[in-house]
C-alpha cells in the first residue's frame, strides 16, 4: 500500500475572507484525517516558500479564499518551485479571479452571460461620474448589481434599484478593487454547481439552488447557518437543471480549471442559464454550497479531497 502523502494546508492569509479560510481548511483538515491522511496546517506569510522549499511536502492545498489563494500568484510560485498542489493552475486563476475576463472568456465557449461593463476608479472619476452613472442606467437599465472586478464570497456586492443605490454601490465596491463590475441582473433560480476531478475528468455534482431569506446572496447570507435555504436538486425542471449543469461544465472547462471549482449560474423563467462567476477554491465550511452538494449526492467528502490530495501529487 502507497504511503500517505504529507500535505500542508494553507489557510488564514490576510484577505477579507481569512475567518472562512480557516473554517474551510480545519473542516479539509478533517476531512482528509478520517482517511488516514495527516496535514500540518499553516497560515501563509513571509517564511511560506523557503519553508516549503525545505519541508518539500508531497502536497499543498491552497484554502485560501481572496487574493491570497486565488490570484494565480501563490499558485504561480507553487509551479515554478515544482510544489504539487490541489486547485487550478496559476494562469487558470488568474482569468477566473478577474471577473470580467471570466465572463468573456465563457461567453466565447457559448455560454450567455449578462450584459455588463467594467470600470476603472480613475475612469469612473475621470470621465465624470454623474454622466458616467446616468449611460449605465439608459443602456443596462436598473435592476442592477454591483461588483467588485476581482473577489469572492460577495464582499463588496450590492443589488441595484436606483441611481443612489448605483453611486453608493460604486463607492462600496471601490473599497475592495480598483475596478468595478456593473451587470444587469437577472431574475431567476441561483444555482451553484460543484465540478470535481480527481483523475478521470470532470464531473459535475446535483447543483444547488440558493435560496437567501434575506432576498440576496450576500456574505452573512453565505456563511451565516439558518440565513440561506439550500434545494438539492433545485426547484426546477429536470431540462433546465441539465441545460444549467452542462453550461457549468462548459464554464469550468472553459477557464482551464481543475480538480475543484464552483460556477454560480442564474436560471431565468425561460429556463435558460446565465453564468455569473467561478470560484477556483470555494468555500468549504458547513454552511457552503460545494459541501452541501457533496453531502446530498451521497459522497464521502473525506473521500473526494483525499482523492483529490492523491490526484494532485500524481
Amino acid at each position: 500500500m502507497a504511503p500517505s502523502p504529507r500535505v500542508v494546508l494553507l489557510a488564514g492569509g490576510i484577505s477579507h475572507e481569512r475567518d472562512i479560510s480557516l473554517r474551510s481548511g480545519r473542516r479539509v483538515a478533517d476531512g482528509l484525517a478520517s482517511h488516514g491522511i495527516e496535514t500540518s496546517l499553516r497560515d501563509p506569510d513571509a517564511s511560506l516558500i523557503d519553508f516549503l522549499r525545505t519541508d518539500k511536502p508531497d502536497v499543498v492545498w491552497p484554502v485560501l479564499h481572496g487574493a491570497s489563494g486565488e490570484d494565480g500568484a501563490l499558485r504561480g510560485l507553487l509551479e515554478l518551485s515544482g510544489i504539487p498542489f490541489v486547485g487550478s493552475r496559476a494562469e487558470a486563476s488568474r482569468l477566473s479571479w478577474n471577473k470580467p475576463i471570466a465572463k468573456t472568456i465563457v461567453s466565447r465557449a457559448g455560454v450567455q452571460t449578462p450584459a455588463s461593463i467594467t470600470l476603472s476608479r480613475d475612469a469612473f472619476r475621470e470621465l465624470g461620474a454623474e454622466s458616467v452613472l446616468d449611460t449605465v442606467i439608459e443602456t443596462l437599465n436598473i435592476p442592477l448589481i454591483v461588483k467588485p472586478a476581482h473577489g469572492g464570497s460577495a464582499q463588496g456586492v450590492t443589488w441595484v434599484d436606483s441611481t443612489d443605490d448605483l453611486r453608493k454601490a460604486m463607492v462600496h465596491a471601490f473599497t475592495y478593487s480598483d475596478s468595478a463590475l456593473i451587470e444587469q441582473r437577472i431574475i431567476g433560480t441561483e444555482i451553484c454547481t460543484t465540478i470535481i476531478d480527481t483523475g478521470d475528468g470532470p464531473v459535475a455534482v446535483s447543483p444547488v439552488e440558493i435560496e437567501p431569506l434575506s432576498g440576496h446572496y450576500d456574505f452573512e447570507a453565505r456563511y451565516t447557518a439558518g440565513a440561506t435555504r439550500f434545494f438539492t436538486p433545485p426547484r426546477l425542471s429536470d431540462e433546465a437543471i441539465k441545460v444549467a449543469t452542462e453550461r457549468a461544465l462548459t464554464a469550468h472547462t472553459a477557464l482551464g480549471l481543475r480538480h475543484l471549482s464552483r460556477i454560480d449560474v442564474i436560471v431565468d423563467e425561460s429556463g435558460v442559464p446565465w453564468f455569473l462567476e467561478a470560484s477556483t477554491m470555494p468555500g468549504l465550511t458547513e454552511t457552503s454550497s460545494t459541501a452541501l452538494a457533496l453531502d446530498a449526492a451521497g459522497y464521502d467528502v473525506g473521500g473526494v479531497y483525499a482523492a483529490l490530495v492523491r490526484v494532485a501529487s500524481s
